[in-house]
């Protein structure tokens, strides 16, 4: 590949992996707003929640019409409209009047971020040459956690500009100082502009304007799902979506501060930070190895260590243990570092290059919808877990749900590594 094909595809990549910034950013940003905004609108626990998890709902829906948009209307357009869907959220949640506009326009962003999770990595796929392509689309997730880090930061300074006095006009003292939580949710619309603008001067998906001159009909591609080799990765896509929700990654990004507070951190938020440092550090080492050393193989070394260090914090939260801080902090972040190296980097990955150009994004949406409704009944049990369970049975069962995981890798899934597009279809035919 020559010097000027390599600059134009890691330009293409990068565009679109600016979604992975939102999809991120709109991730995180939440938990710098939930205390303030529970105590302005006066919810009720229940009412917290539905705060918390709306976003997730509109994430649901967007992942079940990404791959028909994208498939309809081509990769260009579908993260077009994700990015219009971002503006619409972060503005309208800026200057929303209610907790009922708060809510539509969190549903509103968690439509784009359904969508820009299906169709960013499946665009990067497809105008990468196998030999990078597991490094460009890996892109995806470095942004992600780029995103998640910029939140934090963001919500950070904006919590401590909002505890000196306010300047400026009105509208600002409202939204950065009286009611920071509007500055957290509209900051960004700061990044999407820079996905909106950019969106632009790629071009479409050449594997989707090659397949769009050949499509008769619609029906085509669900009949395509029913064969019995594209059936079987489909099945096993979902699979390793959801059970990767429940091996405690997401619990550990959303509830860090509370888990941090209940091992009897006295700073959690600083611990939080070192958690996204960490990801995003750990992230950028998986981009860099993961078309030499193969999706496998990370997968197999990472989740082992997730399994000891999940095993270590359960073991630390224990009664009877006293172990000292520093103990669950060490084991928290190595686990923070085996998940960011092995099945965070991968997932997108193999998700986006499993399937067949013809049924690629609609087999993604269904795969991706696995992987939400995991996230979303992750978000939500994770609570009754902690106090149910406990801290250790949690952390026990996190591990335990690693070992499904690691079977069906093992098994089912081929190692994709530098093999084309066209030679990973051929495998699920024979199979």
């Amino acid at each position: 590949m020559n010097e000027k094909l390599s600059a134009r595809v890691v330009f293409l990549a990068v565009v679109a992996a600016i979604g992975g910034i939102l999809f991120g950013y709109d991730t995180a940003v939440i938990s710098g707003t939930t205390e303030v905004v529970k105590m302005q609108f006066g919810l009720t626990v229940g009412g917290e929640g539905w705060y918390v998890g709306c976003a997730l709902i509109g994430s649901i829906l967007g992942v079940l019409v990404a791959g028909m948009l994208s498939d309809f209307l081509g990769r260009k357009k579908t993260m077009l409209i994700s990015a219009l869907l971002f503006s619409i959220s972060a503005i309208g949640c800026a200057l929303c009047a209610d907790f009922t506009q708060l809510v539509l326009f969190r549903i509103i962003g968690g439509f784009g971020i359904g969508i820009v999770s299906i169709v960013s990595p499946v665009y990067i796929s497809e105008v990468s040459p196998a030999h990078v392509r597991g490094t460009m689309v890996s892109l995806y997730q470095l942004f992600i956690t780029i995103g998640f880090l910029l939140a934090y930061l963001m919500n950070f300074l904006i919590l401590r500009g909002a505890q000196t006095d306010a300047n400026g006009t009105e509208l600002a003292a409202r939204m950065f100082n009286q009611e920071y939580w509007r500055g957290m949710l509209g900051c960004e619309a700061i990044p999407d502009l820079l996905f909106l603008v950019l969106i632009f001067f790629i071009p479409e998906s050449p594997r989707w304007l090659a397949l769009h001159g050949q499509r008769e009909d619609k029906s085509a591609e669900w009949k395509a799902l029913r064969e019995p080799g594209i059936l079987k990765a489909v099945l096993i896509g979902s699979a390793i979506a959801i059970l990767g929700q429940f091996m405690g990654v997401n619990a550990a990004l959303y509830y860090g501060p509370k888990i941090f507070a209940d091992a009897g951190f006295e700073d959690p938020l600083f611990s939080t930070v070192l958690v996204g440092v960490v990801n995003m550090l750990t992230t950028i080492i998986a981009l860099s190895i993961i078309d030499k050393v193969g999706r496998k193989q990370l997968v197999w070394w990472g989740v082992g260590g997730m399994i000891l260090c999940l095993l270590m914090i359960g073991v630390y939260f224990l009664p009877f243990t006293h172990l000292p801080n520093a103990f669950m902090l060490v084991f928290f972040l190595l686990y923070v570092f085996c998940t960011a190296i092995s099945i965070s980097a991968v997932v997108f990955v193999l998700l986006s290059e499993m399937y067949p150009t013809r049924v690629r994004g609609l087999a993604m949406s269904i795969a991706g919808f696995a992987l939400w409704i995991g996230t979303y009944l992750i978000g939500q049990l994770t609570p009754w877990m902690l106090e149910t369970l406990t801290p250790s049975g949690t952390f026990f069962l996190f591990a335990f749900m690693c070992v499904p995981y690691l079977w069906i890798m093992y098994r089912h899934v081929p190692d994709t590594t530098g093999k084309s597009l066209e030679e990973i279809e051929n495998y699920w035919k024979e199979k």
